[in-house]
C-alpha cells in the first residue's frame, strides 16, 4: 500500500502530462463503479495497459470508485431498471441479446447497464475535476511542500540519496 503510495506521488510530481494522469482517473472509474467481472472491465484494462497510463493512479481511483459503487448501487440498478424496461429500446436490447458478445457483455443486468450509463456521463465531468485538481496541486501545493524544513532535511539526507538509489 505504501509502494502504491508512493508511485502515487511520484506521478504527481513528475513530469507526466496532467491530462494522461486524469485519463487513469477515469478508466479507474469505469472499473470501480461498473460490476468487475464484466467484458467492458477487459477491454478497460487493455486500454489503461495500451496506453501506458500511470497504474498507481489507475489502481487508486479504481478502488475509491469501488467504495462509491457500493453506495450508489441502489441507483444504479433503478437506472439501469428504467432503461431496460423502456418500451422503445426493446428490440435493440434484443438483438444485441441474440448475439454471442450481447450475452457476453451481461448489459442485460440492471446494475450493469445503469453504472456503465452512470459511468459515460460521468466520465467528462470526473476528467475534468482529475486535471483541475492535479494542475492546482502542482501549482500550488508542490511547491510549497517542498520548501517545507522537514522536506529539505529529508531530501538532503543519506536516507533519501539511498532510497533513489534503490528506485533505480
Amino acid at each position: 500500500m505504501l509502494t502504491i503510495l508512493a508511485k502515487l506521488l511520484k506521478a504527481l510530481n513528475s513530469e507526466t502530462s496532467a491530462w494522461a494522469l486524469a485519463l487513469a482517473v477515469v478508466l479507474g472509474m469505469f472499473m470501480g463503479i461498473t460490476p468487475l467481472w464484466r467484458i467492458h472491465n477487459l477491454i478497460i484494462l487493455l486500454a489503461a495497459l495500451v496506453f501506458r497510463v500511470n497504474l498507481s493512479l489507475f489502481i487508486v481511483s479504481f478502488g475509491i470508485f469501488s467504495g462509491i459503487a457500493y453506495l450508489l448501487d441502489p441507483w444504479f440498478h433503478s437506472v439501469g431498471l428504467s432503461l431496460l424496461e423502456a418500451s422503445s429500446w426493446q428490440g435493440i436490447y434484443e438483438a444485441i441479446y441474440a448475439t454471442a458478445l450481447g450475452r457476453l457483455s451481461m448489459f442485460n443486468h440492471t446494475i450493469t447497464m445503469g453504472s456503465f450509463i452512470i459511468a459515460l456521463i460521468a466520465a467528462p465531468f470526473v476528467a475534468a475535476a482529475s486535471y483541475w485538481v492535479i494542475a492546482n496541486y502542482r501549482k500550488r501545493i508542490q511547491a510549497k511542500i517542498m520548501k517545507l524544513r522537514v522536506v529539505q532535511v529529508i531530501r538532503g539526507s543519506r536516507f533519501w540519496q539511498i532510497y533513489t538509489d534503490l528506485r533505480g
